[in-house]
């Protein structure tokens, strides 16, 4: 009694207390949730223009919508690159003073077959009509915002286009550059040379640290640009199922071929219920018993689980398999049956006509020439069985031509109607005609397959609760004790391993081999994770992933652990180059390769651009030097490719002048075709751009 008195004493305080608790929770998440922080209200900004959060939500709202099983990631990436790209174009626009007038805008409408296709638009004679177009937006203001739109996107298309033109017209190709490709193709050398290989030094002898990776980085800087990147490693602690989850699986189904009794609580008597072997509603039992349903469709070998289709495949009706394991699942199957001809295989030849939808038509043909052509190819079939094969590939506008007509296995309706019909009601090595809405098809039946259909229980090998529970205590124990141990050394001391670093950029959904793991990439760019932080993920279908963000980069380069594969190679070759120059001394081919321990070499009819060397590969800058010697003189050291080599000319056969080069301005041009698809790259290289897209949970 005394105690409660006291807290009666004391309840207006804590009351008070309470309340005064609630609002500093209340204040702080304001603060910390953006109400008074500084948090950007804007998703990014180009070269000073903002985004609009809540425009680019709508955006990506509805590209969401629109894509089959696309994520929020994924959306926001796709319209944040979309955004980006028209940002900058329009500058670009702009600065060029590019203008679309009203017919302009109305053929590229027109192009949209929403727009030029929709018949409210067209006349009679089915042409685009442009007053019906302007009078319908005209009745129905309520559209208008779709029109707007619409203009909109097609007036961006209109300038993209010029702007493209423009490009296209800038890029010209002289004849001097024609020449030179001429001469690049043509001019050829003969030349005697030494190589020092880099093979010949091993890769233990020469180290690449670091530093020394992102120093070359540096050098090449656009070539390593990267946004900021976080290293995180981890420990897997899968969620599966132990030995003796799999055995007490295997025991449960076991059970099931038998009968069994139980007590009727409604009768206050024992019951026996029906086994796998016993059952008369066999659909029932595996329904009742089974993780995946009943299946009635029978079954052809091939489509059987590989290890233990033999001897399934071969069960006499009414007999039974198992258990067995297929996959994740402990099963026993039951044969309900054999049947004949489930699958067949067949070829067919296709001749198609003017009106079908055939896109690989080989000529335009009437219905009558094509008929009359399927059956002059039935004849030379039936003549001679074995020209089946060419007929098909040369004359069938089927892309099975390609593979001689074969059309492999195939299942009941799965091919139109007549040629089903006709494969499925005829025997192996059966030829005919059918008609279908392809054209008319010469068909060869080829094969049969005969089916089974199985009665199959499957229950799903997972952990059981306890196993799970081992897990969680496990994965928990490992989060809290690498708190204040080394990540490694606790993963060592539990018998766990820690899984080879990831690297992640700030939007990334993919992690590693874990597939599409945005949580964790997340977490890892969150305000106050630092290098060194660790969090525990609980990931569905595969367990605990405990996660140690290694290392932190704003160098705004690649990851060392990325650039090293790349670069390594490069800066060892370097550093091995110089090791074989400093061996190359002697004022002759001769001397040089005996110090080096190599042969002297010939190198025939080489051009700048055939530089491959016999059994080397390509050396461009070895044959370049080459061309440059005067006959008979040696060059100095040349690190190629493959290793570093001193060559001696011996002569330079030059092509003789062409008085006209349009053929080789011409290979140069349709090279550059695709330079303008380099602009945007270039354009996005040069531009401020600055990326909240992580504020705002994407």
């Amino acid at each position: 009694m005394a105690v409660l008195q006291k807290i009666r004493q004391r309840s207006l305080l804590l009351i008070l207390v309470i309340g005064f608790c609630l609002l500093a929770f209340i204040i702080g998440d304001i603060f910390n949730s953006g109400g008074f922080n500084s948090t950007s209200k804007d998703v990014g900004s180009i070269d000073g223009n903002d985004i609009s959060f809540e425009d680019f939500r709508v955006k990506v709202s509805n590209v969401e919508k629109s894509g089959q099983g696309i994520t929020s990631t994924e959306a926001a990436n796709r319209v944040w690159e979309q955004e980006v790209s028209v940002a900058l174009l329009t500058t670009e626009f702009d600065k060029l003073g590019l203008r679309v007038g009203e017919k302009h805008l109305l053929e590229v409408l027109k192009a949209d077959q929403n727009i030029g296709g929709n018949p409210l638009f067209m006349n009679a004679a089915g042409g685009f009509d442009v007053a019906k177009f302007k009078e319908y937006f005209k009745a129905n203001p309520e559209q208008a915002q779709f029109l707007k739109d619409r203009e909109k996107d097609a007036e961006l298309n209109a300038k993209y286009q010029m702007y493209n033109t423009m490009i296209k017209a800038a890029v010209f190709t002289t004849a001097s550059e024609g020449k030179m490709k001429y001469e690049m193709e043509a001019n050829k050398v003969n030349f005697a040379y030494v190589a020092g290989l880099y093979s010949t030094i091993k890769d233990s002898d020469v180290k690449v640290t670091d530093s020394e990776i992102v120093d070359h980085m540096k050098k090449n800087e656009k070539k390593f640009k990267a946004d900021e990147s976080r290293e995180i490693e981890y420990v897997l602690i899968e969620d599966k199922a132990s030995p003796a989850d799999e055995a007490e699986i295997k025991t449960k189904v076991n059970a099931l071929l038998n009968g069994s009794v139980v007590y009727n609580q409604a009768t206050g008597k024992n019951d026996t219920v029906a086994g796998f072997r016993t059952t008369k509603n066999i659909a029932d039992f595996v329904n009742s018993n089974s993780d995946v349903p009943y299946d009635s469709t029978y079954i052809a070998k091939k489509d059987l689980p590989a290890v233990d289709a033999d001897k399934l495949f071969n069960l006499a009706p009414g007999a039974i398999y198992g258990p067995y394991m297929f996959g994740n699942y402990y099963c026993i199957s039951k044969s309900m049956g054999m049947k004949a001809g489930v699958n067949a295989k067949a070829s067919h030849i296709l001749i198609s006509y003017e009106g079908t939808q055939v896109p690989n038509k080989k000529e335009v043909r009437t219905k009558e020439e094509a008929k009359a052509k399927a059956e002059s190819i039935l004849a030379q079939v039936n003549a001679n069985p074995d020209s089946f094969l060419m007929l098909a590939f040369t004359s069938s506008d089927d892309s099975s031509a390609q593979q001689g007509g074969d059309l492999g296995y195939f299942g009941p309706n799965q091919m139109v109607k007549p040629f089903n019909d006709f494969v499925f009601n005829n025997g192996i090595g059966k030829v005919g005609l059918v008609e279908s809405d392809f054209g008319f098809h010469i068909i060869k039946v080829t094969d049969k397959q005969d089916g089974i259909r199985l009665a199959t229980v499957a229950q799903k090998i997972e952990a059981s609760e306890a196993t799970s529970d081992k897990m969680f205590t496990q994965a928990t124990k490992f989060e809290m004790d690498v708190a204040d141990k080394d990540f490694n050394k606790a993963a060592k001391d539990m018998g766990l391993t820690v899984a080879p670093a990831v690297s992640v950029k700030g939007m990334d959904e993919s992690f590693g081999s874990l597939g599409n793991q945005r949580n964790i990439v997340r977490w890892a760019f969150e305000d106050g994770v630092k290098k060194g932080s660790v969090k525990r993920f609980e990931v569905a279908n595969v367990g605990h992933v405990i996660a140690k963000v290694k290392s932190i980069d704003k160098t705004g380069l690649v990851a060392v652990s990325v650039a090293r594969p790349y670069v390594e190679n490069i800066l060892k070759n370097k550093k091995k180059a110089e090791l074989i120059k400093a061996k190359m001394s002697g004022s002759s081919l001769e001397a040089i390769a005996k110090a080096v321990g190599g042969t002297v070499q010939q190198a025939n009819d080489l051009t700048m651009e055939n530089a491959m060397l016999p059994n080397v590969g390509p050396e461009p800058r070895v044959v370049g030097n080459a061309f440059a010697l005067a006959a008979n003189k040696l060059s100095a050291p040349i690190e190629g490719n493959t290793g570093v080599y001193v060559v001696k000319n011996i002569s330079t056969v030059k092509a003789p002048a062409m008085k006209d080069y349009a053929t080789y301005v011409a290979k140069i041009e349709s090279q550059n075709a695709s330079e303008v698809n380099r602009v945007i790259p270039a354009l996005k290289g040069n531009a401020k751009i600055k990326d909240n897209r992580q504020q705002f949970n994407y």
